[in-house]
């Protein structure tokens, strides 16, 4: 395995909320619907082979007004198309009973989503493949990936490494990577800078689990919600906005290349025109932590904003086409000697060790059918 970083995880893999999902929300029949359940409980498993924590603490997402009752009604559907166990409806009367500080007029409780520390996964993963005679290879950037007559090289400012077959998975930088081995895919990464909020401990001492608002179907974000982690915080967020550096996580950061990449896109400009209001919502809860308390206030309406801190911060890889679509389902491309995971969002990390089963399978399946030709 070559990293470019000094260490593992210093990018979307160590910067997500910790949630283990359920599969409520994915299209029934999609890779994101059948390896988020099938991942969930590959990773509970996991977790429990190697003694690392997970936190059954349940989901509860809130509809907190009339309006979003339709919406609501599709995640029931799509949650029980997907298998969610022990799924329920709950009325404005019961909501208290879960979740003492949320009020709404319907809310969906999935008791089974979880929290786990995905930072221990990581760590527990690398020990695997080293005790298993693998070398992770830190500190490498991969700068150009070549087929040769027997395999595929990875090309590096220090170091090359030859391999039978190559599989990216590079979050910010994956659809560089597949350019780089000749991969023409129709997707580009934009990243989205995604800001939170860390409850003060007495406020989130009142929050049992996770609490989500309906999202809005338009986008494959799941909008501003509380998340309680595996050591008990809680945070709120994230919000959307766009950012101008994929791997730096101040709010004015900066990178010339990156920047130039999102906005000479075309996909960019057709995706903010259909959006203008939502991007000016998402970026004046940005500045403005009052008004990001009050987006969360519809539903938790004791918090204020002497509760929350800000941080931490996190940048999400998505994927765009150039029609302005963002797309919703993870992506995976590639031929008979290398395969990139283009688009892996939430809930890639519940997912992953069945996105990993799903890439082993085509892996070995080309080689097969490339020895055989």
């Amino acid at each position: 395995m070559v990293d470019k970083e000094l260490a593992l995880g210093l990018h979307q893999t160590g910067r997500n909320s910790g949630v283990l999902h359920s599969g409520v929300y994915y299209a029934p029949g999609s890779l994101k619907a059948r390896l988020c359940v099938r991942g969930k409980t590959a990773m509970e498993h996991f977790a429990a082979e190697k003694g690392i924590h997970v936190a059954e603490v349940g989901k509860l997402i809130v509809a907190s007004h009339p309006g979003e009752l339709a919406r609501l009604d599709e995640l029931e559907r799509r949650a029980r198309a997907n298998g969610v166990p022990d799924l329920r409806v709950v009325d404005d009367g019961e909501i208290a009973d879960v979740e003492p500080q949320v009020v709404g007029v319907r809310a969906l409780h999935a008791p089974h989503t979880a929290a786990i520390d995905f930072g221990a996964v990581l760590e527990a993963l690398a020990a695997d493949v080293r005790d298993r005679g693998g070398e992770i290879a830190l500190g490498h950037a991969a700068v150009g990936i070549a087929r040769t007559g027997q395999g595929v090289v990875v090309e590096g400012p220090a170091r090359r490494f030859a391999a039978r077959a190559v599989i990216t998975c590079a979050g910010l930088q994956s659809d560089r990577l597949a350019h780089s081995s000749g991969v023409a895919t129709r997707t580009r990464i934009v990243p989205f800078r995604g800001d939170y909020y860390t409850l003060a401990p007495r406020a989130a001492a009142a929050i049992r689990g996770h609490v989500y608002p309906v999202p809005d179907p338009r986008f494959p974000f799941l909008g501003v919600h509380l998340t309680r982690k595996v050591d008990g915080a809680v945070v709120a967020g994230p919000n959307a906005v766009l950012a101008l550096a994929r791997e730096r996580y101040r709010r004015l950061a900066f990178d010339p290349r990156d920047a130039a990449s999102a906005l000479a896109f075309p996909g960019l400009w057709l995706f903010a025109g259909r959006h203008v209001r939502t991007a000016a919502a998402e970026l004046w809860r940005d500045v403005s932590k009052r008004a990001f308390v009050a987006h969360l206030r519809r539903y938790v309406p004791a918090l204020t904003a002497d509760d929350v801190r800000f941080g931490p911060t996190g940048i999400r890889a998505q994927a765009m086409l150039a029609d302005g679509s963002l797309v919703d389902d993870f992506v995976i491309e590639g031929g008979d000697r290398t395969m990139h995971v283009l688009n892996a969002p939430s809930p890639g990390a519940t997912a992953s060790l069945a996105i990993g089963e799903e890439l082993a399978r085509r892996a070995l399946a080309n080689l097969i059918d490339a020895h055989a030709g």
